[in-house]
């Protein structure tokens, strides 16, 4: 079961008494186990230990309020008082899921990525589930799939995706799923929950959430198929999983991205019809222009692409969309027009670049990571440049910064010239080690 995005604050939980902060740090699974699992679970995951681990865990994920407008904090204090009443209606089956804040994030292309923002209440009760039905979900699912589970991550489903590679099967069905969330059959997805789970009240509550219902622009939209991002889908495609499996093929799945390698193209033309009938069994479509039995090398996956070193070895790189999509976020953070001084420039660049990092720390690609760094500080240099403007001003803070007259005046003399000036004698001056002392990161 994939996790809703989280967060929240202080709530109450319990027989009409405010939930206490638990007094571990941990926020995982509740220490009791799961005795029983497969009964009563909904009782399980109301018990005071695991929503107080839930509660945890959703003040650490942060995140804005849904459509009630109630942050953290606030929630907290709304649910001393209202926890109690909320419980009750949860295991009578009464309880009723706040409708989901629609919020559009822009793709590459112009197109929008669909998110549904639940109010803080569901999403502390989402991650309660969550923690209960992990345990006895998770196992049963595929070795393969690598998405939103415990200990598993994205860079696991490229470094598999490579050692295919490297054992010879260079042929990959690229499967793209189109508007896949916004297509989701409710009743296909209950029923093959329904299978692993034991619980009627469960089940009626996932029901709800999946019918919970989007707002957007103040109107409530209902919601006959499909759930925002982050909803429950693993049991919905493991069951194309399995199928594979079966099969004996060699395949890497993260949510909805799945690549199946196979040793040639004819071999791959079977499996991506055998895909068509899996999916289309679950009333999902392929999305075929995206979609594509090709050779591995240059398919984009989770941002990466492989691609063959001179001595035959394959080796991890990033995708050109990503690495275009990257350039473009620097360029917004470091322009030269946004009024902001150097070091709140490169507070928010340091940020973004840690993290890309962070994800991309897998390519195996130095030159690249020292050609987009140069290219970083000759951005930073030209909008240093900028901020002193005045030739006089570039003179002085290049002498103050230790250079020479001569370069200083020659710098100085061609001081409108931003970007030519982010190349020139400055970067005697304005050097690596210069940046590495304002905290700029290097990816190299």
């Amino acid at each position: 079961m994939h996790q809703m995005p989280a967060t929240a604050g202080r709530v109450g939980q319990g027989r009409g008494e405010a939930l206490r902060e638990a007094t571990s740090d941990e926020a995982g699974l509740p220490r009791q186990g799961l005795e029983g699992a497969g009964r009563d679970l909904l009782a399980q995951a109301l018990a005071r230990e695991n929503m107080q681990c839930a509660w945890k865990r959703v003040k650490a994920n942060k995140g804005a309020a849904g459509v009630d407008g109630l942050d953290i904090a606030r929630t907290g204090e709304h649910l001393k008082h209202a926890w109690p009443s909320i419980r009750q209606q949860l295991l009578e089956g009464t309880y009723r899921p706040s409708p989901v804040r629609r919020v559009g994030i822009p793709k590459a292309g112009g197109s929008e990525r669909e998110l549904g923002i639940p109010t803080v209440t569901d999403r502390l009760i989402q991650q309660a589930l969550l923690q209960v039905l992990q345990p006895l979900i998770d196992p049963t699912f595929s070795e393969h799939s690598y998405g939103f589970r415990p200990g598993r991550r994205a860079r696991d489903a490229v470094l598999a995706a490579q050692r295919y590679a490297r054992q010879g099967y260079r042929i990959v069905v690229d499967v793209d799923l189109s508007k896949f969330f916004d297509r989701v059959n409710h009743d296909i997805l209950v029923a093959r929950l329904g299978r692993r789970v034991n619980d009627a009240g469960v089940i009626r509550l996932v029901r709800a959430y999946l019918n919970a219902g989007i707002m957007d622009g103040g109107v409530v939209i209902e919601r006959v198929e499909g759930t925002p991002q982050g909803g429950p889908l693993s049991p919905l495609l493991d069951e194309v999983d399995r199928e594979l499996e079966r099969r004996g093929h060699r395949f890497v799945r993260y949510a909805d991205d799945c690549n199946v390698s196979v040793s040639s193209q004819k071999a791959g033309e079977r499996v991506m019809a055998l895909l068509l009938r899996c999916y289309d069994r679950l009333h999902l479509k392929i999305n075929e222009s995206k979609s594509a039995v090709a050779c591995v090398f240059g398919r984009k996956f989770l941002g990466y692409a492989l691609w063959q070193a001179g001595n035959g070895e394959v080796r991890r790189g990033v995708s050109e969309k990503a690495l275009e999509a990257f350039k473009q976020r620097v360029r917004q953070l470091t322009r030269r027009n946004g009024g902001r001084s150097m070091e709140e420039v490169i507070e928010r660049l340091r940020s973004y670049l840690l993290g890309w990092k962070g994800y991309f720390g897998l390519a195996q690609t130095p030159s690249v990571w020292r050609r987009l760094d140069a290219w970083i500080r000759r951005r930073l240099r030209a909008l240093q440049l900028k901020q002193w403007r005045r030739g006089k001003t570039i003179y002085r803070e290049l002498i103050r910064l230790g250079a020479s007259a001569r370069v200083a005046q020659s710098v100085a003399a061609l001081g409108r010239r931003w970007w030519h000036n982010g190349l020139s004698a400055v970067h005697h001056v304005l050097t690596i080690a210069y940046f590495d002392r304002l905290g700029v990161p290097r990816l190299s």
